[in-house]
């Protein structure tokens, strides 16, 4: 993948799987190397709105499937999956090889700033492509935000597992006695922990759009220096709509 094209979104219609009632329904996907996010809208007309879903690419395993030549998954550190379906077996490879390649990129920064952390095989990318330093932008800074996002995902990735944890725990308590699985303040427990994770993902997925704006027009001139300029248009974190 050349760094020109690792610099451009790239967009278009991929049918997404929903659930063995609703099946396949066509989705607008819009990948941006720029952030390492991959997020899908209703149709095309609604990209400039907020996603109906997203996910960070870190990690993040990209699979053709065995069952066509137009299938593969996109699944996600953090546990998410997402089934697509290209129009042909063409656009599923190129589909998949952007994806691989934003992924292994995402994944060789994290590492290359966190050694301890084991990266998986074939990962070529060493470091961000120019396009995302802007003029008069140090290397160091770039990669100073890159290594605080890695370790503001790790976070919430350990936080969303003991979130789950969490509640399958509370699910799996007897429906009657003194604890019951369906106790007021256990039921505010898990309401209040998951919204408390979407809040911060949605603060995460706002801060890596402000980033790459930043670093795209040279206004992130040090570390922890950083001037917002204004996105075209801000998004919200909503994994579960279709």
């Amino acid at each position: 993948m050349s760094a020109e094209m690792m610099c451009q979104l790239y967009e278009g219609q991929l049918s997404k799987y929903t659930n063995v009632m609703k099946g396949w329904q066509f989705r607008w996907f819009i990948l941006d190397p720029k952030t390492g996010i991959l997020s899908y809208y209703l149709n095309e007309n609604e990209r400039k709105q907020q996603p109906r879903g997203w996910f960070h690419l870190e990690a993040a395993v990209i699979a053709p499937s065995d069952e066509d030549s137009n299938t593969f998954t996109v699944n996600s550190s953090t546990g998410e999956s997402f089934k697509l379906r290209a129009q042909d077996a063409r656009a599923r490879q190129e589909w998949v090889n952007r994806l691989r390649a934003v992924s292994q990129m995402f994944s060789t920064a994290a590492v290359q700033n966190n050694p301890q952390i084991p990266t998986r095989e074939h990962i070529v990318l060493s470091k961000p492509p120019s396009c995302m330093l802007g003029p008069g932008v140090q290397s160091s800074a770039s990669l100073a935000l890159w290594d605080a996002f890695a370790a503001v995902r790790e976070h919430l990735f350990r936080a969303e597992q003991n979130n789950y944890l969490m509640q399958r725990a509370i699910d799996d308590l007897p429906s009657t006695g003194e604890i019951k699985n369906l106790d007021p303040g256990l039921l505010i427990l898990k309401a209040s922990s998951q919204s408390m994770l979407t809040a911060l993902n949605q603060c995460l997925y706002i801060l890596h759009q402000e980033s790459a704006n930043g670093l795209a027009s040279g206004s992130i001139k040090t570390k922890g220096s950083i001037k917002h300029d204004h996105p075209q248009h801000s998004h919200s974190k909503k994994k579960f709509q279709l």
